[in-house]
């Protein structure tokens, strides 16, 4: 007898309630953290300290007064960096979508950028700026601007020629028509897209400071290595992941969620009745 799954069960199965989400979730961090507990007692403290180790680093940055504006450093490169990626990404896919010509001339250039790795952007920048925050928000941006162009390039090109036609033989203008047609069919291309990059744009902005930078959550990072502090180290980067995890499901998904209500509705009619 061959085991085999059946479509419903498989869709009963893919959309848990929030009670059991968040249980599982409890239960993986759980299994990480001993995980990480019974390393630190088979290595040494340099190579991998231990949890408590390393909540007690945290605490004494935080208590220093040196985590929390190095944070906010931070955040403003990540939302400088993000807001002109997207801006220059979304209105360049936009225009390809929309001029063949542009498409072929520009479509090559940025599939170029994709291929550089952020670390040679992060050398680059160094070279053109200097130490500092605007080395920073380039190499966010320009790492980001493929990745929002090509998005939304392919949610052009996926526009339903009925609903450009309908719009052409309604005399929409211009503006009307990416107002009522185009952009409500991009945002299911660029909303994912964007989460994406922000959650790229975190980890080249550490990335970048830790090179070249004089403040930021990375330069903490980077004082801490040349310490050989590794618990302080670990402190800098659970920092870094529970301030992107908060903003994330903070701010982010609450934000998909309005802007795409469609995906939530979806989701509970796929999920199984009580009875």
């Amino acid at each position: 007898m061959t085991a085999s799954i059946s479509i419903s069960k498989l869709k009963a199965t893919s959309s848990p309630g929030v009670l059991q989400q968040a249980v599982w979730s409890g239960a993986g961090l759980l299994a990480l953290l001993v995980a990480w507990w019974l390393g630190s007692l088979a290595l040494s403290p340099i190579a991998l300290p231990s949890p408590f180790d390393t909540l007690s680093a945290l605490v004494r940055i935080l208590v220093d007064g040196l985590a929390l504006p190095y944070l906010l450093e931070t955040a403003l490169r990540v939302l400088g960096g993000f807001v002109a990626a997207v801006a220059i990404g979304a209105a360049l896919g936009l225009a390809a979508g929309l001029s063949a010509p542009l498409r072929f001339s520009v479509g090559p250039i940025l599939s170029m950028m994709l291929a550089v790795p952020p670390i040679a952007w992060v050398v680059l920048s160094l070279l053109w700026f200097g130490l500092g925050g605007q080395a920073v928000i380039f190499t966010i941006a320009v790492a980001l601007i493929p990745i929002v162009f090509i998005a939304t390039l392919q949610g052009m090109r996926t526009i339903d020629p009925a609903l450009v036609e309908m719009a052409e033989s309604f005399r929409l203008s211009f503006s009307a028509s990416l107002k009522e047609v185009i952009l409500p069919h991009l945002l299911s291309y660029l909303l994912p897209a964007m989460v994406t990059a922000f959650g790229i744009a975190w980890k080249v902005a550490v990335m970048a400071e830790l090179l070249g930078a004089h403040s930021g959550l990375g330069s903490g990072l980077a004082i801490a290595r040349s310490n050989l502090d590794t618990a302080e180290s670990f402190a800098w980067i659970l920092l870094a992941v529970g301030s992107f995890l908060a903003v994330q499901y903070g701010l982010i998904q609450p934000l998909y969620r309005r802007l795409e209500p469609w995906r939530d509705e979806t989701a509970r009619s796929r999920r199984p009745s009580a009875s």
